[in-house]
């Protein structure tokens, strides 16, 4: 490690959409706390303060649309690497990938993954289309435009089915409403989405079985986290909702609880991490991501989600399997580095 490189620490200056999101759970004196915003804050201050006991040079820069401002300071900082947490610019996730694209084009090295693999990954289209290409297991879709006239008669998947929106990632959308039985549930959930969010959706089918998170390190998986839905009332689908990772007062976040290591057999585990993996290499992911999968009852893995650059807040489910690897958060940052100054000196 390099103690006298300059490290620049790149985020997203926070915004709030928790007004967007209606639910059943909301307490009305603490309705606005929204997670995703304070414990932000308080991992940046943690994670300059760790950099800093390695590196003798650590700022912070928050990046908004003013990206002529990002730019001049890229240019003003020069620094060696930049720890990449841009996940959207004032809300809007598409922008993430754009980020990158400015750090490639300044020739500035950064943590995570490049501006193909966000783009793809936050497409949920573009991510089943090159999963169903390299045979992985991903449930059945199809996509859904505010302009489409949706037709029971030609409804081919299988119900229950989740509708989620295209390009969100964080669970932005998903609420105990997700799942439907029937058609006409279907229609009232596509037609509040549209109304509340200006893109498309996807429908697939809803995989009943045990959600599995793999974790992903450099090329390894660390150890498989399962959500415990126990608690949760009946009428509530297992799911993971928004409220579930970033409202403390609802029933999801109270009866989502993480299981890390999960309790599989050998043949189980070694299928999921796997699939995990194949999916991390299909969809170009380095550094680190997160697979989601949902395990069904005839032990077959399907891919639910791949999200490269996950959240490494100090209780974020990526440093919970982590730490049962055995890693410290120290640990987890410097190895971030290192996978960074190892592609400047494979470059050189």
């Amino acid at each position: 490690m390099n103690e006298n490189k300059k490290i620049l620490i790149c985020y997203n200056e926070p915004t709030t959409i928790y007004n967007n999101y209606i639910g059943k759970e909301i307490n009305s004196e603490n309705e606005n706390i929204d997670l995703s915003e304070s414990e932000f804050a308080e991992s940046l201050e943690s994670i300059r303060d760790t950099l800093l006991s390695k590196f003798e040079n650590v700022k912070l820069h928050g990046v908004n649309h003013n990206i002529k401002e990002t730019i001049k300071e890229l240019e003003n900082q020069n620094p060696d690497i930049i720890f990449n947490f841009v996940e959207s610019i004032e809300g809007n996730a598409r922008y993430e990938s754009y980020v990158t694209g400015v750090f490639d084009l300044l020739e500035i090295y950064y943590t995570g993954n490049d501006s193909l693999c966000l783009g793809n990954c936050l497409n949920k289209i573009r991510t089943k289309q090159i999963l169903d290409s390299h045979k992985i297991k991903t449930p059945k879709y199809f996509m859904i435009t505010q302009t489409d006239t949706l037709d029971e008669n030609n409804f081919e998947l299988k119900f229950p089915v989740i509708v989620k929106l295209v390009y969100e990632d964080a669970s932005i959308g998903i609420s105990e409403f997700s799942v439907m039985s029937d058609f006409d549930s279907l229609k009232k959930q596509i037609k509040f989405l549209f109304d509340n969010y200006n893109q498309e959706l996807i429908i697939e089918e809803y995989i009943a079985g045990r959600e599995l998170n793999v974790s992903i390190l450099g090329n390894k998986t660390l150890p498989i986290s399962e959500i415990n839905f126990e608690g949760l009332p009946k009428d509530y689908p297992n799911i993971v909702t928004y409220e579930a990772k970033w409202s403390p007062n609802s029933i999801y976040y109270k009866y989502s609880n993480p299981v890390c290591p999960a309790r599989l057999t050998r043949i189980q585990e070694e299928k999921i991490r796997g699939t995990a993996l194949n999916a991390f290499d299909a969809m170009g992911c380095r550094d680190y991501a997160r697979v989601d999968i949902r395990f069904n009852d005839k032990g077959i893995p399907y891919v639910i989600e791949v999200n490269p650059n996950p959240d490494i807040s100090l209780d974020s489910g990526f440093v919970r399997s982590a730490n049962a690897a055995g890693y410290t958060y120290e640990e987890i940052l410097f190895k971030l580095a290192d996978l960074t100054f190892s592609r400047i000196e494979n470059d050189s």
